[in-house]
Order: structure tokens, then C-alpha cells, then sequence
């Protein structure tokens, strides 16, 4: 297999994100669509199909493809993250603060730990 070989979900993964870091949210889904397709259980391409999503404030299937990311695979702490920052969002507090204490049981990141934190403040203030 070579790095440009279209017929592996790695390749259409590889290329949604590129295309999400140049903020090319609707290829970019295309492109993880793809790795879907060729792979359903591919828990990554879900959860960054997620982040194009919610990159265009389409946050019911951004939650949707989230869902879909952790069921598929319950320890990958990134998409139980990437669901808090979409349920805050969303100011769904209560369920934002049940998947940051999942990312972090999953993995104790600083940056999982600051964002309940920041999430509890902000909470706290409005």
C-alpha cells in the first residue's frame, strides 16, 4: 500500500483532515464519507467527520458522527473530547462534563482537565 492509495481508508482519512485544516469543511466530509465507506468501523474518520461538521454548525450530526466514533470504539478518549467541546457548545453542560470525565478517565490530558475546569467557571458565571 503507498501513501496515495485510494482504495484505503487511511487515504481518504488523511485527506479529510488536510482538508479540515484549510477549513474545507464539505470536502472534507466527503473525504471521511469515503473512508466510511470503505471502512464503517474506522472510530477516527467518525469523530473527525464530527469536526468538519461541527466546523459548518451542523451540530446535531457533529454529535451524531461523535456518538457514532465512541460507540464504535469506547476508549478513544480524542472523540469523547471532541463530544464535550460540542456539547459546550451546545450548552449541554451536563452532558459536556459526563464526556470530559470520560476522555480524562480514559487519559488524564492537561488539556481535558482545563477545558472541564473552563467549562465549570463559565457554567458557574452565566
Amino acid at each position: 500500500m503507498t501513501a496515495f492509495d485510494q482504495s484505503q481508508p487511511e487515504f481518504w482519512h488523511d485527506q479529510g483532515c488536510r482538508l479540515c485544516e484549510t477549513e474545507q469543511y464539505a470536502a472534507a466530509i466527503a473525504a471521511f464519507d469515503q473512508a466510511i465507506a470503505l471502512d464503517p468501523g474506522n472510530c477516527k474518520a467518525w469523530s473527525n467527520r464530527g469536526n468538519a461538521l461541527s466546523g459548518m454548525k451542523r451540530q446535531a450530526e457533529a454529535l451524531h458522527s461523535y456518538d457514532r466514533a465512541v460507540a464504535i470504539e469506547p476508549n478513544y478518549h480524542q472523540a469523547w473530547f471532541n463530544r464535550a467541546l460540542l456539547l459546550t457548545e451546545m450548552a449541554a453542560y451536563g452532558n459536556a462534563v459526563e464526556s470530559y470525565d470520560r476522555a480524562i478517565a480514559l487519559d488524564p490530558d492537561p488539556l481535558y482537565q482545563h477545558g472541564k475546569a473552563a467549562l465549570w467557571l463559565k457554567h458557574k458565571l452565566t
